[in-house]
């Protein structure tokens, strides 16, 4: 009896180890690992609730406020943290099982009070995670009953967005909460032949601040007031001066409510804002635009123009100036990255910008991974492909994860890999170099302060990549007298 429940422990010899990791490697393995349905192995996206409190967090004095367990609320703020390298202000409930069983309502009504009294903030942006969303817990008749019992201000602005972690990735929660935000604030702020004269940019889900500052720098040049909608240009990048502030940067509130009003709205992210453009086209005055975003010349030129269009203004003379720059950079390193294969994974958006300037490059974005959209992307990007004979042969692969992407490589060998920290497990299996652009870069510093977008995210990123190139032949090289100038 005893000897039955003792579990056994099986041992593999060395040789069979290595035997496995070997056929990991082979076409054989690969149709068995494309086979798989039920299972995710290292997926290339985060979950709807972080995307939201990304969102929640770029509103100026608003609390993100987590309706859930207190570990998700952990994850989130954690990945934040060690992204940025900046505390990530947010709170939650802090549901247990008594909370599953019973409902989550009284843990929101002691939240929001205990949340309220000791931060102060101007507006609490509530999220949820799985198991309210499990339970089907009502959040609008909670948020209402806790300001009707007086757990809250009745004038607190408390927007919402059902945000399952079961469902959908990090895009599709920030596209819920901005959208939940703009219908809150905006509610009853429209008037008839008002505008603004602004440009309401919304530039998704972006976790690179350089892209921010550069959107606001390009802006600042045409001398075209804007408000960008969320702006955590200040809130994860506010600098050491020796002061904590809860609340630093963001959107200012009324401006986001006054941005109903607006001259033009425009989105930088098609596929990561499609509900918020949806209720912006139906609500918002003024010209609606959804652009791709300006990766590479092309791109940046796309989106020069339209600016120039809409505002009727020249292109300034100094973005001129740069383009020239970036095309001669172009020029000078064109040739450490022409004919290179690369795997390359991430949002759909990130995506279409970073193959787009792979292809100006001359270089083949050969497999591509997103691992949650649809058809209706695959069809873009493989669109964009045809535009180039360096799209030839690559092929897209849409809900794949990571350890698809090795099977790939293995299989069918490429020069780099593109994407954010998850791939380097990828990347040290196959001794590939990898570049890390887009959400989450935790094993580097400071890659979310350098563009990726605009002229100098056109040499940003062939800096990054040619030199990674010319690192790799001088630590490989076995001639001592290498030449200097390669």
């Amino acid at each position: 009896m005893t000897e039955n429940a003792v579990k056994k422990i099986t041992t593999h010899t060395p040789e069979e180890i290595e035997r496995v990791a070997e056929w990991t490697k082979t076409e054989d393995y690969k149709e068995k690992n494309f086979a798989r349905e039920a299972l995710v192995v290292n997926p290339a996206h985060a979950c709807q609730p972080l995307g939201a409190q990304m969102v929640a967090s770029g509103f100026a004095e608003t609390l993100p406020f987590v309706h859930g367990s207190q570990g998700c609320a952990s994850y989130f703020r954690s990945t934040f943290n060690r992204h940025f390298r900046e505390p990530s202000a947010a709170t939650c409930d802090a549901m247990t099982e008594d909370g599953a069983v019973f409902g989550g309502q009284n843990n929101l009504f002691e939240g929001l009070e205990n949340a309220y009294t000791l931060y102060k903030p101007k507006m609490m942006a509530v999220y949820t995670t799985c198991m309210p969303e499990v339970i089907g817990d009502d959040l609008t008749a909670f948020i209402k009953n806790a300001k009707a019992a007086g757990h809250v201000p009745e004038d607190l602005p408390i927007p919402y967005a059902n945000t399952p972690s079961f469902n959908g990735t990090h895009i599709h929660g920030f596209d819920s909460m901005l959208k939940g935000i703009l219908e809150y604030l905006t509610k009853d702020r429209k008037v008839e032949d008002k505008c603004t004269g602004k440009l309401n940019l919304i530039p998704g889900f972006d976790g690179n601040i350089g892209n921010l500052r550069e959107y606001q720098r390009i802006l600042d040049l045409f001398e075209i007031p804007f408000v960008m909608m969320p702006d955590i240009s200040e809130v994860f990048d506010s600098g050491c001066d020796g002061n904590y502030k809860l609340y630093p940067g963001g959107t200012p509130l009324e401006e986001a409510a006054e941005s109903i009003n607006g001259k033009v709205t425009m989105s930088l992210q098609k596929w990561t804002t499609p509900h918020t453009m949806r209720f912006v086209k139906s609500e918002y005055s003024g010209v609606h635009e959804v652009m791709a975003m300006p990766m590479g010349i092309e791109k940046t030129d796309a989106l020069l123009m339209k600016l120039s269009e809409l505002f009727d203004k020249p292109v300034p003379e100094e973005l001129k100036k740069e383009r020239a720059r970036a095309v001669d950079a172009m020029t000078d390193g064109h040739q450490y990255i022409h004919g290179k294969k690369f795997a390359v994974y991430g949002d759909p958006d990130y995506l279409l910008g970073i193959v787009s300037f792979l292809l100006e490059m001359g270089a083949h974005p050969h497999h591509i991974v997103c691992s949650r959209s649809n058809k209706k992307f695959k069809k873009e990007m493989e669109a964009l492909l045809e535009t180039s004979e360096y799209g030839a042969g690559c092929t897209v692969h849409v809900n794949r994860d990571l350890w698809h992407l090795r099977s790939l490589i293995f299989t069918d060998p490429v020069d780099g890999i593109i994407g954010d920290t998850h791939g380097k497990f990828v990347a040290r299996d196959t001794g590939l170099p990898l570049f890390r652009v887009g959400f989450p870069i935790i094993d580097r510093i400071n890659l979310h302060r350098s563009p990726v977008v605009g002229y100098q995210g056109v040499i940003n990123l062939m800096s990054m990549i040619c030199n990674k190139f010319l690192d790799i032949k001088d630590e490989t090289c076995e001639d001592q007298w290498f030449e200097m100038m390669r």
